[in-house]
């Protein structure tokens, strides 16, 4: 079976990343997991990766620096990156786009959509 695309997934939790697997791998997805920012950036160097899901709340570099910090990258400005957070309180959301995310999960996530939104953040980027 041929993937619907590589999915890198930074998140410090292990159940999450435990989690998240198991659903896109289901639906299609190659999943690359990475616990920090520093694992993340060696992930991008490393792997092809078609989308970027980033827990925000994370210890030494949380999502927000970390996705500006990739976005600055030329070869990964274009990369979509989707914030994957708790953080919802007013303001968050703008916080996470702000910082250069393409859209914005909350958590806890409802995995009976998680296939469905990130086939559209895919499809957007690969349709211009």
């Amino acid at each position: 079976m041929t993937s619907k695309g590589t999915i890198l997934y930074v998140e410090d939790n292990s159940d999450n990343r435990k989690l998240v697997r198991r659903v896109l791998e289901v639906e299609g997805y190659s999943v690359v997991e990475a616990k920090d920012a520093l694992q993340a950036l060696e992930r991008l160097g490393t792997e092809s990766i078609d989308l970027a899901l980033m827990d925000i709340n994370m210890p030494d570099m949380d999502g927000y620096t970390l996705t500006a910090k990739i976005k600055s990258m030329p070869e990964y400005s274009r990369l979509p990156i989707v914030a994957v957070t708790a953080n919802v309180m007013r303001g968050d959301r703008e916080r996470s786009l702000e910082a250069g995310c393409d859209g914005y999960i909350q958590k806890p996530i409802d995995i009976d959509t998680l296939s469905q939104q990130i086939e559209r953040f895919i499809t957007r980027n690969t349709n211009g």
